[in-house]
């Protein structure tokens, strides 16, 4: 037996069926005066209110507004939207309604919301660049995808599609969903639409809730389709099966260049992104001339977008704070002038998108052109993926491609379970009905003479021929033409014909697995009637990035980064340091060699990696700049500076002990204020963040009480993604971590605070580091000689 919760239990599951309502707050005292009234203890303190009431605005956001259900892949909007349409009689094979008749109607039978929010939803669902399968069929100005706007609802019509009304609500009057009064309790609506495909996956979705966000891609029909067949006939055990579902299917096209290892791990997770690019040709002209036309772009792009970042690289315009160009703005400006003519938007109705750049000279490569226009503009772009979706179990939360499959499937069984049993009373009934009928017409004589001489004839009809009340209610009410020979003959037909439908309806509510051949087969038919070819072309590639366009001399330079945090550099390599100068009271914290091309990556103390370009920064023999100048480090202190090939190996740690490995391509970003890569707790610092050599196989962890701890480098492990890593020293209570290195052959060197409060420099050998080595995540050993304090390690 469950015991009744309390009313100051507020422990209560957020997405639990059913939502306590907030008790009021207390009334005033009456009679006025200053005293205080008395405390009840059953109502709730202010910050329970509060909190009642912030989890009830939740709740309703999440599963009201933002985020799809699995079963049918509809937000409550759309479901309400369409709901209404069909009930309106605005089929597909009906005339187009008007859109501000649709809308009153929603919101005032079912969604009391917003006007403006209900049509753009209706606008998104009529978009056939927007949705992969559009769910509406508009007459009028729906926008473009150049981003103008839609024409306003009282001038454009709208109508369902066949697809919608197909897949989405064919079955809604058959039992197989359940109905839910409206918010005032006057009307009755689905509280889900009988889906005949995983809608969430074919068109994919986006929204933003309370502490939780969805970004769901479109797919291809013909192959989620397949996936989902393959799945209900593996059977109730089996994994589902998704190898048919390549990757995401845009309604725009493009190119899909992330590789399938990406595309599959962010299915298995649930999050990650494809990286799409943009799909060009190249026409010839005459005199051996040449334009290139851009004929798919990424999601989220337009042909007006693209020419406006064009024409920014063309144009710029200074940096906030600065009066002239940046000498990376000038060298963009150089080269865009350097390798394109003219650019324009030759769209039209025939060819959506169709964007021609000519280039300066004839002896511009194509690929040379549209590597460059890739890199600067987003014809090459990121696709994040997010399968965040309410569950079944009425519960939002982030699934796997696998899951969302098996969870549709699972639906769908329901569904078809329910429509079956629907199907089934429906011909039970109506052999019952016919069964009366047969009686009456083989004794239609006694039957009249029944009816004739009795004042009440039902109850008599019921005794005389062993009838129900049902059967001699439809008797009462047939016409005598329904009596003729004939119609007796057609009585036999319909009752043979019901009777081998039901005996195959008892078959299938008997059989799961026959229910899955039947539930696959109609997929297969649903796929075969709506399916279309991919559009994306998912075809791997490697990702065009600005450094390999850059129209740098590629030259040798020498960086200098001080500790207070100032940035310059210095041409060639082998300076005399001995001869460099700082500013009073600052140091060198790091000076590396490297190339003009080569990117340069400082690390943040908050663990956020910035990123330079060589020619950003002040040669000279002057001071340099501060980093924050070049980047938003928001006050961070720069531990450490890295500039040499992506595929060079970096190792990380933190004070708080933990000790991750990356690529230093993983470091890259374009954004100003940096990309957050290793996880740093409150208090705790990023201390080491060192290029090393990948053969090293030995890390060194210190701690500030001066104990050594020497382990192999494959427990540690690499993270491309970035995050916290893994426990290199475990550590006493507030202490903290000070090295973290990667052994090398000649041993290692260790800056510390021995007697008397004097710096020292202990130097291990090779042989010596044997006293301290173990596995990770030990204490580690006391340094001989021993010291006060240690400080960390010397290159």
């Amino acid at each position: 037996m469950s015991k009744k919760k309390s009313s100051d239990d507020l422990s209560g599951d957020l997405f639990s069926g059913s939502t306590a309502t907030a008790a009021p707050p207390p009334a005033p005292p009456k009679g006025g005066g200053n005293s205080a009234p008395p405390v009840d203890p059953s109502q709730p303190s202010l910050a329970e209110f509060a909190s009642r009431a912030y989890l009830a605005y939740a709740m309703s956001v999440v599963k009201g507004r933002a985020l799809p259900s699995v079963e049918d892949g509809q937000k409550p909007v759309q479901r309400r939207i369409m709901f209404t349409m069909r009930e309106m009689g605005n089929r597909a094979d009906a005339p187009h309604k008007k859109s501000a008749r649709i809308v009153g109607d929603v919101l005032g039978r079912y969604h009391p919301h917003g006007d403006v929010a209900t049509y753009d939803a209706m606008v998104r669902m009529a978009q056939e660049f927007t949705l992969r399968y559009p769910l509406i069929d508009g007459q009028g100005n729906f926008g473009s995808r150049d981003g103008d706007s839609p024409a306003a609802y009282r001038y454009t019509e709208v109508r369902l599609t066949p697809f919608a009304e197909h897949v989405l609500l064919s079955e809604l009057d058959r039992g197989t969903v359940d109905f839910i009064p409206n918010y005032n309790g006057e009307f009755q609506e689905p509280k889900l639409l009988p889906a005949r495909l995983p809608v969430m996956l074919l068109n994919g979705a986006s929204g933003i809730a309370v502490g939780m966000a969805t970004e769901i891609p479109p797919h291809n029909l013909r192959e989620v389709a397949e996936a989902c067949a393959l799945t209900l006939e593996a059977g109730e055990d089996a994994k589902p099966v998704i190898r048919t579902i390549k990757g995401p299917d845009f309604p725009g096209g493009g190119q899909i260049i992330s590789s399938r290892e990406e595309i599959k791990k962010g299915y298995e997770t649930g999050r990650g992104g494809v990286r799409v690019r943009a799909r060009w040709t190249v026409e010839k002209l005459a005199r051996g001339q040449y334009r290139i036309a851009v004929t798919e772009l990424p999601p989220n792009t337009n042909a007006a977008k693209v020419l406006g970042e064009i024409d920014d690289l063309i144009n710029p315009k200074s940096k906030a704070g600065k009066k002239s160009l940046t000498p990376e703005q000038q060298n963009l400006k150089a080269a865009t002038l350097a390798l394109l003519e003219t650019q324009r938007d030759d769209s039209d109705g025939e060819h959506p998108v169709r964007i021609l750049f000519e280039p300066r000279t004839s002896k511009v490569e194509p690929q040379e052109l549209m590597d460059f226009l890739l890199a600067h503009t987003s014809m090459e772009s990121n696709v994040s993926m997010n399968l965040v979706t309410i569950g079944r179990d009425g519960r939002p939360r982030q699934m796997g491609l696998s899951e969302v499959i098996s969870e549709w499937c699972s639906f769908r069984l329901d569904v078809l379970e329910r429509r079956l049993k629907h199907r089934f009373d429906e011909v039970a009934d109506r052999i019952h009905i016919l069964d009366g009928r047969m009686i009456a017409f083989l004794n239609i004589d006694k039957v009249i003479k029944v009816i004739r001489n009795s004042d009440e004839p039902k109850p008599d009809l019921i005794k005389a021929f062993d009838l129900s009340e049902r059967q001699a209610e439809d008797i009462l009410e047939i016409r005598l033409r329904q009596l003729a020979r004939l119609e007796g003959i057609k009585i036999e037909r319909e009752l043979a014909d019901l009777k081998k439908e039901g005996a195959g309806l008892k078959k299938l509510l008997g059989s799961p697995a026959e229910r899955r051949k039947l539930a696959a087969q109609e997929v297969r038919e649903d796929a075969e009637k709506f399916g279309d070819k991919r559009r994306t072309v998912i075809e791997e590639a490697e990702r065009i990035t600005v450094s390999m366009v850059e129209t740098v001399t590629d030259e040798p330079i020498t960086l200098l980064l001080s500790r207070n945090g100032f940035l310059r550099s210095r041409a060639g390599h082998g300076i005399d340091r001995a001869a460099l100068t700082w500013k009073e009271g600052d140091g060198p914290l790091a000076i590396v060699e490297t190339r003009t091309v080569t990117p340069i990556v400082a690390m943040g103390a908050n663990g956020r990696a910035y990123n330079f370009k060589a020619q950003e920064l002040p040669g000279g023999k002057g001071d340099g700049v501060p980093v924050s100048s070049l980047a938003d480090t928001q006050g961070t202190a720069i531990v450490a500076l890295l500039s040499s090939g992506p595929e060079t190996a970096v190792l990380f740690g933190s004070s708080a002990g933990y000790a991750l490995r990356a690529k230093l391509e993983a470091l890259i970003t374009r954004q100003r204020a940096g990309k957050a890569f290793v996880s740093i707790g409150e208090g705790d610092a990023l201390i080491a963040a060192e290029a090393f050599d990948p053969n090293a196989k030995e890390v060194a962890a210190l701690s500030a009480e001066g104990r050594l701890l020497v382990f192999p480098m494959d427990e540690v492990g690499e993270l491309p993604n970035g995050g916290r890593g893994v426990q290199a020293i475990k550590l006493h209570d507030n202490e903290k971590m000070v090295g973290l290195a990667a052994v090398g052959a000649t041993g290692l060197k260790i800056s510390a605070i021995g007697r008397g409060d004097k710096k020292t420099t202990l130097e291990l050998t090779a042989r010596q580091l044997g006293h301290y080595r173990h596995s990770r995540a030990r204490s580690g050993r006391v340094l001989e000689p021993k010291v006060k304090r240690a400080e960390g390690f010397e290159n």
